[in-house]
C-alpha cells in the first residue's frame, strides 16, 4: 500500500533531504521514524532533494508500507511524537500504487527570504542582507525568467541533469510592510541550485552592478561562470507542490 506524507522541515541541521553515509539528512530521519512506528523497515521517496540547510514550508513523500495506516490522525500524532522537533508531519493518505512524489509533480513553487536588518531570532531563517536594494528592477529581471527555457547558466556543475530546461511560470519579488523581502518562483521543475543562483545574480541587479538587461544576457549565455555567487541556502524555502487530483483514492 502506498502512501503520501505531507510535511515540513527546518533543514539547518540536515545535509539536505538526500540520505547520506556519514551526514545526517531528512529522508533517513523520517525513514528511521516510520520504520519505528510500522514495524517494518521503510523506505521513503521525496518530491526532490533540498540541499543542505534549505528549509521546506510545505514538502511531500511517498512509501510503501505492509501495514495499512487504519487511522491517520492518530498516525501523524505519533510519527510527530518520535521525530525531531524541526520536521513536522501534517498529513499522511492512501494514494494509488503507481503514484509518485517526484514524477507526478505538474509544479513546484519555492520562495526566497531576505532581510535589510539584523533580528536574532531569524538567522537560521532568513537572508539577513544589509543593504538597499532597487527591487523594482530585480522584478524586471526576473520577468526574462519567464520568457526563456534553458537554464544552464544557474544550473550547478556536475549535476549530470538530463536536461537544463525549465518552463518557470511566476517569478515575483514582493516587499511586505517589515521591509522583509520575498521572492516566489514556480516551474514544472527546478536544477540544483538553479534558484540560489538566480537570487545571488538578481541581487546584483538589485544593487546596480548588473542592469535588468544584463542579466537576461546572462541568462541566454548558458554559461555558469557568468552567474554571481549563490544566496545562502538558509532563506530558501520549498513551498508548495502540485499534484493531479487523480494520486488520491
Amino acid at each position: 500500500m502506498r502512501y503520501f506524507l505531507e510535511l515540513a522541515y527546518k533543514g539547518t541541521a540536515y545535509n539536505g533531504w538526500q540520505r547520506q553515509n556519514n551526514a545526517p539528512s531528512l529522508q533517513q530521519t523520517i525513514e528511521v521514524s516510520l520504520s519505528k512506528l510500522l514495524r517494518h523497515e521503510i523506505s521513503i521517496i521525496g518530491a526532490g532533494r533540498t540541499d543542505s540547510g534549505v528549509h521546506a514550508s510545505f514538502y511531500v513523500a511517498h512509501f510503501d508500507s505492509e501495514r495499512a495506516i487504519e487511522e491517520p490522525v492518530s498516525f501523524v500524532y505519533h510519527l510527530n511524537s518520535i521525530l525531531p522537533h524541526d520536521i513536522a508531519i501534517s498529513k499522511v493518505y492512501r494514494v494509488s500504487e503507481e503514484s509518485h512524489a517526484r514524477f507526478d509533480a505538474l509544479s513546484r513553487e519555492y520562495k526566497y527570504y531576505m532581510l535589510p536588518h539584523k533580528d536574532p531570532f531569524t538567522r537560521d531563517l532568513i537572508w539577513q542582507y544589509y543593504r538597499e536594494l532597487d527591487v523594482e528592477a530585480m522584478n524586471i529581471a526576473a520577468l526574462s525568467l519567464m520568457k526563456h527555457v534553458d537554464f544552464t547558466t544557474f544550473s550547478k556543475l556536475h549535476s549530470n541533469n538530463k536536461t537544463n530546461i525549465c518552463h518557470v511560470t511566476h517569478a515575483e519579488w514582493v516587499v511586505d510592510s517589515s521591509n522583509k523581502l520575498t521572492f516566489t518562483i514556480r516551474s514544472d521543475r527546478f536544477l540544483r541550485n538553479m534558484i540560489r543562483a538566480i537570487v545571488g545574480t538578481m541581487v546584483d541587479v538589485g544593487r546596480g552592478k548588473l542592469s535588468p538587461n544584463q542579466f537576461e544576457e546572462i541568462l541566454i549565455a548558458k554559461d555558469l561562470s557568468r552567474a554571481s555567487g549563490s544566496a545562502p541556502a538558509k532563506g530558501l524555502y520549498l513551498s508548495n507542490i502540485i499534484y493531479p487530483e487523480t494520486i488520491k483514492l
